[in-house]
């Protein structure tokens, strides 16, 4: 089965982060209530990890999406939208006799008991992804690689990849891997194998609440348990913030991404205890809620490249989140970055006292004017 070379060189790559996974054509109500009683939709675009690289280009950042469409015309808005946030779009395939996956969801919270979402992605053009036809050059081009949970449920293929990409390798980028855990798309299978991947990468983003329902495993310590191997573990932890894991693992891979611009490794072969940051979350008034995940997880890794600490790291990632909360499709531009970084600098009580709303992000705001309680 072909793969990657070992040894694939990134030391001498232009792009700081590429994102493999599906991205679809998402359709949003023009009203609330059940889709049987929508009577239209507007088109927009969803997908995790072309979520997180339209991010992390609008903050600045060289990104890039690696995927598979159709050669439809959903597969054409797709590339063309993702590419006019800037990200390398030059590695995605067309699939000729595979359709673009695509989706209608209501304008509940994903977590209401009333929220749908109506997928029509099987035998998508992405569920064919696999080890065979993924172009590796442009995958580990990056100096961050970010994968996610959805690919892994798609097909036995799109599982074959991940753990293609996971595995131990010299010259592997730096692995980036949320668990992004959707019971719709696990029905029948297991989803343990998302811890297994977790495992094998060195920056994991997992949720408490997707944790005890994919693994029964509850509580931030337990899932570093669970997770011992990664030198990053981000749990999210709802309204409560975010708890972050990290320190020197034992293990042989290396990576630029986790210091300053070129600065030192992420990932040592030395081992040494972890340093646990706990980042309280931010107030905000939220207009949606879909699409924070993947805005949180870019934010961090924008922070992650420019070599900020992991307190601000976090920060940046609920700074990031807030901005999509705030607006009602997946992606929005984030903050211009020195704006962001006042707000991300402020001390722990002005930070506690910030609420965010519609419209925060404007560039000429101080921190002053959107700090409401």
């Amino acid at each position: 089965m072909p793969g990657p070379a070992a040894g694939t060189a990134h030391a001498a790559t232009t792009t700081d982060v590429v994102c493999l996974g599906e991205s679809m054509v998402t359709f949003l109500p023009s009203q609330p209530g059940r889709l049987a009683d929508v009577p239209s939709f507007g088109r927009g675009i969803g997908g995790a990890e072309s979520n997180v690289a339209c991010a992390l280009a609008a903050a600045g950042h060289r990104a890039a999406w690696v995927g598979r469409v159709g050669a439809d015309g959903f597969g054409d808005h797709l590339v063309e939208t993702i590419a006019g946030y800037g990200v390398d779009t030059s590695a995605v395939r067309r699939d000729p006799g595979r359709p673009t996956g695509i989706y209608f969801r209501t304008a509940t919270d994903r977590g209401a008991g009333a929220h749908e979402v109506a997928y029509y992605r099987a035998g998508s053009a992405a569920s064919a992804m696999s080890p065979s036809n993924v172009p590796y050059g442009e995958v580990f081009a990056g100096r961050i690689l970010h994968l996610s949970g959805i690919t892994a449920a798609l097909s036995g293929d799109c599982l074959a990849l991940l753990r293609e990409l996971t595995a131990e390798r010299p010259g592997r980028p730096l692995v980036s891997f949320d668990v992004n855990h959707r019971p719709h798309l696990w029905r029948g299978g297991d989803a343990s194998v998302l811890l297994e991947l977790a495992r094998r990468s060195d920056l994991v983003f997992v949720g408490e609440d997707e944790a005890e329902e994919a693994w029964g495993i509850e509580g931030a310590e337990a899932i570093r348990a669970a997770l011992p191997e990664p030198s990053v573990l981000v749990v999210k932890r709802g309204s409560a913030g975010a708890t972050v894991f990290s320190g020197l693992r034992p293990g042989p891979r290396s990576s630029n991404a986790g210091g300053a611009e070129s600065g030192p490794a992420l990932r040592s072969t030395e081992g040494g205890p972890d340093t646990v940051t706990h980042v309280p979350a931010l107030h905000v008034d939220v207009v949606a809620a879909v699409g924070a995940g993947d805005a949180f997880a870019a934010g961090f890794l924008s922070a992650t490249l420019r070599g900020l600490p992991v307190r601000d790291r976090v920060r940046h990632g609920h700074l990031m989140a807030a901005a999509v909360l705030t607006v009602p499709g997946d992606l929005t531009e984030p903050p211009a970055r020195d704006h962001a970084d006042r707000l991300a600098a402020l001390d722990d009580g002005a930070w506690g006292r910030l609420r965010l709303g519609p419209g925060w992000t404007a560039a000429d705001r101080a921190p002053e004017e959107v700090r409401t309680s």
